[in-house]
């Protein structure tokens, strides 16, 4: 089985790992890289990430209690409050000094898009610019975080294919769609994704009409998937009314087989739409592409003969290269 989480280069990359509305007092246990975090937001307000363990004795501190800001191991009472530092040792006194290893070491996180983005390490990328996020013409939609039993490698090769369309989404818009892929010229998108531009005329069930605001049958896109390493996919879809649905598919490595999965919505569309009505139709998209990935088994091969490819593969085989090169696999 190919393993890549531990690769440090991949230390260096921002993963989103919760919404932002997830948070407010509540501590929350996530998994990143094969690593246990624990994240609350401190008594400034800003977050803090930090390995779900007490410095002590090893407890989680994910199962201790935020009080102000301020989280109390449920072990022995220590309590951490901004930027991670241990402000009390209950059984040493109130006089006594706080050895400095007492203190966790935090990574760094940011707030973006609605979500919980953190860097393990040193970040070497950027998040990703969304410029519609800045656009007041386009409103933005978050979904609830999944957790599926995939490996990233394989959502991002899922997801940067269009061939799977006509066979895996019959249920969404792919009901007869034209099998046959054209030949696909790839390269930059914008500064931050690299892709290809293609057209697909879409089924358009009573579900999708919210979403593409036609009740045509079918519904002609001019569409752009791309990707910016390491496991960020972004689909722009664009209708012939000049309506605009943007899609940010975030695939974060929980370990080597599974996966963190949300994506974010940006649409310039009247804003007198029910969103859940939208969402319900990408979510549909969704479980469609997580129960096909859920039967391949392990992680996908990175190798350049690890797998058959063909011409519509094209984009995914460029990602998986460069993905490769990233992590030090040949």
């Amino acid at each position: 089985m190919t393993q890549f989480v531990q690769s440090p280069a991949l230390r260096t990359a921002w993963y989103p790992v919760a919404r932002v509305s997830e948070l407010g007092e509540n501590v929350l246990a996530v998994r990143l890289l094969g690593e246990d975090l624990v994240i609350w937001r401190g008594p400034d307000g800003s977050l803090v990430v930090a390995p779900d363990r007490c410095p002590h004795r090893e407890a989680p501190l994910s199962i201790g209690i935020v009080d102000n800001g301020e989280l109390t191991c449920a072990y022995h009472g220590w309590v951490f409050g901004a930027a991670g530092q241990c402000v009390s040792v209950p059984s040493s006194g109130p006089q006594a000094a706080i050895p400095p290893t007492a203190h966790l070491r935090c990574m760094q996180v940011q707030e973006l898009y609605g979500l919980v983005w953190v860097c393990p390490g040193v970040p070497a990328f950027d998040i990703p610019r969304i410029a519609q996020d800045d656009d007041p013409m386009f409103r933005r939609l978050n979904t609830e975080v999944e957790a599926w039993s995939t490996s990233s490698p394989r959502l991002v090769d899922n997801f940067m294919d269009f061939s799977h369309f006509p066979w895996v989404h019959t249920g969404t818009f792919g009901a007869g769609q034209d099998p046959v892929v054209p030949k696909l010229e790839l390269g930059p998108l914008d500064d931050d994704f690299f892709g290809y531009t293609y057209e697909v005329d879409a089924a358009n069930p009573d579900e999708a009409v919210a979403v593409s605001g036609s009740e045509d049958d079918f519904v002609h896109r001019v569409m752009t998937t791309g990707f910016a390493l390491p496991f960020i996919v972004r689909s722009t879809i664009r209708y012939d009314d000049g309506l605009e649905h943007i899609l940010l598919l975030c695939s974060t490595p929980v370990d080597d087989l599974n996966s963190l999965f949300t994506f974010v919505v940006w649409r310039n569309d009247d804003h007198g739409v029910d969103p859940e009505e939208i969402l319900a139709f990408d979510r549909a998209i969704g479980a469609e592409d997580r129960a096909m990935l859920e039967t391949v088994p392990g992680t996908l091969p990175l190798s350049r003969t690890g797998l058959v490819n063909v011409q519509s593969d094209k984009p995914s085989v460029e990602w998986r290269r460069r993905f490769a090169d990233l992590v030090g696999i040949e």
